[in-house]
């Protein structure tokens, strides 16, 4: 198992390190491999050493709406609520930069929760921040206007990779907000008019914080 687990979870305890050494299972995926699907029954739940991973709801037409990305030391509250209620999944979870993840086997979950501090915290904690972003894309959704979504989602966007350089097309930011290539193309030149954005042919540059 890899050492990291230490240095992307520093809150884990030894003992808790040591049990998911022991019983979890390491995976390595590529970019662009659907690792969860709408109606699949989930039987473990993941931590995330490294990558990234898009989880997404998807409608019966194949329309994509984006919820949130997990990244190195987190995991997915939501497949944690379907593990433990042996639930079917309600998201899909797609791999977008190639990343190693560990899978920790439903029938350990509820014994960590009541053996290990650590975990206990980690998992409370993952249903908190998961439930917070999860209102506030609701709110986006709810509240806003659709250039006001794109924004939002912009703003997400470079939190999440720290970066002012965002390599995403005109169809996958539609793909994600529910809506077309032509109204994103729209509002993104409204937004480089008023000297938000630099538009390239590849990426788009955010030109403020």
């Amino acid at each position: 198992m890899s050492p990291s687990i230490q240095q992307t979870f520093p809150s884990f305890s030894k003992p808790l390190i040591a049990a998911i050494e022991q019983n979890a299972v390491e995976q390595f995926v590529t970019a662009g491999t659907t690792i969860m699907r709408t109606g699949q029954y989930i039987k473990s739940t993941m931590l995330i050493i490294s990558g990234k991973i898009k989880i997404y709801r998807e409608d019966e037409e194949g329309g994509e709406f984006f919820m949130y990305y997990l990244q190195p030391g987190q995991a997915c509250a939501l497949s944690m609520v379907c593990a433990t209620k042996s639930e079917k999944s309600q998201i899909m979870a797609k791999v977008v930069e190639d990343a190693e993840l560990i899978s920790i086997p439903l029938s350990l979950m509820d014994t960590w929760m009541m053996e290990h501090r650590s975990w206990y915290e980690f998992v409370i904690a993952t249903y908190r921040n998961r439930f917070e972003e999860v209102l506030e894309v609701l709110d986006s959704v709810a509240f806003r206007a659709m250039d006001e979504r794109l924004e939002f989602y912009l703003k997400r966007q470079v939190a999440s990779c720290n970066c002012q350089d965002l390599k995403l097309s005109h169809q996958e930011i539609g793909m994600d907000l529910n809506t077309s290539r032509e109204v994103i193309s729209r509002l993104l030149k409204k937004m480089e008019q008023r000297g938000l954005v630099k538009l390239h042919r590849n990426h788009i540059e955010i030109l403020t914080k």
